[in-house]
């Protein structure tokens, strides 16, 4: 077993014992904490345990029917549903006829519950075990870090959701939706602490862990979302001020498996094939319908081939096209393709050890994505020169990689604040393709409107609330519209 899947491959057991989430909805069951969590945590080991399990709910697996990748990539104008139709929630996703009684909803909404449940458990008890400060501090700041990752995601598909952020009596478990504001809040709160507690780098035995750098990532993020320019650029000065992160000088390492945790890395969720489940299991969601196992339910839209510039590497490295070599198959359109399928995150039959699970980690964010960050920060804010030098080294990366680097992706240069903001969104589509970015992208720049057939503004630029959890607590309302 590859030491760097350890600490996520053992969570899986504690989990079991743990945490029981059940099919009908997280909030109506007594939560992890009451379950014998005082006799439980008495060592560092313990602690320890309880904080892999916190970890679990990232994967993109089968097990935790985690459809993250629909609601970023799915809904957006960067892919269709393709398939064979088995999956009408994700079909009714990408057509915006979705309601709230899609499972993927109450899969989602319980699976990230679940983690902010076992988050806080390990907040609250980790501080009376017996273990020295630093390994208190560390485990302390990994879950704070997780709750915040979670609250977010979560806030990302539904818009305001209740804010979970201690152990809850069963009488406590009705509670209403908090706004956007607080959540927010409470993320930078989260995330500020842990950066305090937490390192900048550790052994390649505990890759994937959450660092100082993904925390100090996380609040840049949420600030983007909320458009605090000036903070984005302060908190950005902080990741680079860490001295650990630069882009890969082969764009392609980011998405190969001997090459995984790198430099790019800055929060990375960590996937192995070693047991049936617990790989990612976009190996088969994305896999074109003409490959054994492949299921092809997200295919590259024409919008997105054209986006890329005449001989942008980026575009062999992302997309398939007629004839292409595809992880030992050529690939062939299937009887509902648009003609190209998706590279991202999959592999062939020989790298893998289980039917169709891979261990392609998903990267949550990229270093790219932080220096697309600056770039875009500084364009909102006029600050039209500085924007370009984070933007160039995105670019000068892909032009180096490219057949013909003189007459490939020129500088952008000499532009208005207008065309400097649309020159850094057209990058983020294409450098980011495929990693689950684009549909909320679209909906913070306030355009999605404008590009994605079926989307309804003051509706659809949040999913609702599944039906489940609603009836099962009369404290939540639900988004408008549906």
């Amino acid at each position: 077993m590859k030491s760097n899947h350890r600490f996520l491959i053992k969570s899986f057991t504690i989990a079991s014992l743990a945490l029981t989430l059940s099919c009908t909805g997280i909030l109506d069951k007594e939560p992890l904490g009451i379950l014998d969590a005082g006799s439980f945590f008495k060592t560092a080991d313990d602690a320890q345990q309880a904080l892999n399990a916190a970890y679990q709910p990232l994967l993109i697996s089968n097990d935790n029917k985690n459809f993250y990748w629909a609601f970023g990539t799915v809904a957006s104008d960067d892919a269709i549903t393709g398939g064979d139709g088995s999956r009408p929630g994700i079909t009714a996703i990408d057509f915006f006829t979705h309601t709230p009684t899609n499972e993927e909803f109450n899969d989602f909404w319980k699976l990230n519950y679940g983690g902010i449940i076992q988050a806080n458990t390990v907040v609250e008890k980790t501080p009376a075990i017996a273990a020295n400060q630093d390994l208190k501090d560390r485990i302390i700041g990994q879950a704070l870090f997780l709750r915040a990752h979670y609250h977010f995601v979560l806030s990302q598909v539904f818009g305001p959701v209740p804010l979970i952020t201690q152990i809850q009596s069963p009488d406590e478990v009705h509670v209403p939706r908090n706004s956007l504001d607080e959540i927010y809040a409470q993320i930078i709160t989260d995330c500020t602490l842990a950066a305090s507690l937490l390192p900048v780098q550790y052994s390649a035995a505990d890759a994937g862990r959450a660092t100082k750098g993904a925390a100090l990532a996380l609040v840049a993020k949420t600030h983007l979302y909320q458009e605090n320019w000036n903070e984005v650029l302060n908190f950005v000065s902080q990741i680079k001020a860490l001295g650990v992160y630069s882009l890969q000088a082969d764009y392609l390492n980011n998405f190969r498996e001997a090459t995984q945790n790198n430099s790019e890395s800055v929060w990375e969720i960590q996937h192995a094939n070693l047991e049936l489940g617990v790989g990612n299991n976009l190996n088969q969601w994305w896999t074109s319908k003409k490959v054994p196992d492949g299921y092809g339910f997200a295919e590259v839209t024409p919008g997105l081939v054209n986006a890329f510039e005449a001989g942008d590497p980026r575009f062999t490295f992302t997309i398939a096209k007629n004839n292409d070599p595809y992880f030992g198959y050529i690939w062939k359109p299937s009887f509902s393709s648009t003609g190209y399928g998706v590279k991202k995150y999959l592999q062939s039959e020989a790298e893998v050890t289980q039917k169709s699970d891979g261990d392609i980690n998903y990267t949550a964010i990229r270093y790219a994505e932080v220096l697309l960050w600056e770039a875009e920060a500084n364009a909102e804010l006029g600050r039209i020169a500085e924007a370009e030098i984070p933007l160039e080294e995105v670019r000068a990366r892909a032009r180096a990689q490219a057949v013909d680097p003189i007459n490939t992706l020129p500088r952008v240069t000499g532009l208005d604040q207008a065309g400097m903001i649309e020159a850094i969104r057209h990058e983020r589509r294409v450098e980011l393709a495929f990693e689950m970015h684009r549909f909320f992208d679209l909906v913070r720049w306030g355009i999605a409107q404008d590009v994605l057939t079926g989307f309804q503004t003051n509706k659809h630029e949040v999913f609702p609330l599944p039906q489940t959890e609603l009836d099962l607590n009369s404290m939540l309302t639900q988004n408008q519209g549906y």
